[in-house]
């Protein structure tokens, strides 16, 4: 894996974190819906749930799936954050980690740091290049 992969899993990490709450929004959406009939026999001897203990046991899995995420998530964060502290360029550390763990635009980051856009992209392709040395196993 190249370093530009490497460090934007964050990235993507975060959408499908975000795509899931969404998701689990709807689903609470959904369940406000659901009415429960209380008049009807039962005929069976098998407990049946109800749709909305059903739909209530279907947000508990959603949410815990979305708490196993964001430890993934933060794990990850941790690791990359890591990985940036061993490069000895403070520019190249300031800049990765504006970028792929605090998402900042590149417009942003120049505001931040004080450049014009062109010339965050040259320590950009600096620092990516650094990163693959630490990847490979070297402090930069």
């Amino acid at each position: 894996m190249n370093a530009k992969t490497y460090l934007g899993q964050a990235y993507r990490m975060n959408l499908r974190i975000n795509n899931q709450l969404e998701q689990l929004e709807q689903l609470k959406a959904l369940t406000s819906k659901i009415t429960s009939s209380f008049g009807k026999e039962r005929v069976s001897c098998t407990k049946e749930k109800s749709p909305m203990e059903n739909a209530i046991i279907k947000i508990v899995v959603a949410e815990d799936e979305i708490n196993r995420t964001i430890d993934r998530f933060i794990d990850l964060k941790v690791e990359i954050s890591s990985n940036i502290q061993k490069l000895d360029n403070f520019e190249n550390r300031i800049l990765l980690e504006l970028r792929y763990l605090c998402f900042n635009t590149w417009e942003e980051i120049a505001a931040k740091m004080n450049y014009r856009t062109s010339y965050i992209y040259k320590i950009h392709n600096r620092a990516l290049k650094a990163m693959e040395k630490v990847m490979l196993g070297g402090k930069v």
